[in-house]
């Protein structure tokens, strides 16, 4: 029986990522089901349903911090496409990875402005404006 939290958490991962976020869930699901429902129900069902942030500032700030991180580019991607989903703009987001330059270092922001172009890419051949 699915939980309160988890069906909060789809729902939340669905109206952010779509069909990306259940893509990255069904991928675990036949090797580690448990992160597959943790990854739903901590940082979806508790996490990105607290009422303080909009959507579009949680994933301004998810953005920031994945592309920092410099490693995680399947995961930035998915969050680049979630951004735009939720309200940020092509503008906002290759902002953010400028402003990365300046705390994460030019690696950094370089590899985040490169995942976004991917995802731009792929937006205007599925012929989404945003």
């Amino acid at each position: 029986m699915e939980s309160d939290r988890y069906k909060r958490g789809w729902e939340k991962l669905n109206e952010i990522d779509g069909h990306a976020g259940e893509k990255v869930i069904e991928a675990l699901k036949d090797i580690a089901p448990d992160l597959a429902r943790y990854t739903i129900e901590f940082p979806f069902g508790d996490v990105y349903s607290r009422g303080v942030l909009s959507l579009k500032e949680r994933e301004i700030a998810t953005v920031a911090a994945l592309a920092a991180l410099g490693n995680a580019q399947p995961q930035l991607k998915v969050h680049i496409h979630g951004a735009l989903n939720v309200g940020c703009t092509r503008n906002e987001v290759v902002e953010i990875m400028i402003q990365m330059a300046v705390y994460a270092g030019f690696p950094a922001a370089l590899n985040g402005i490169l995942a976004a172009k991917e995802v731009f890419a792929e937006r205007d051949e599925a012929g989404q404006s945003n």
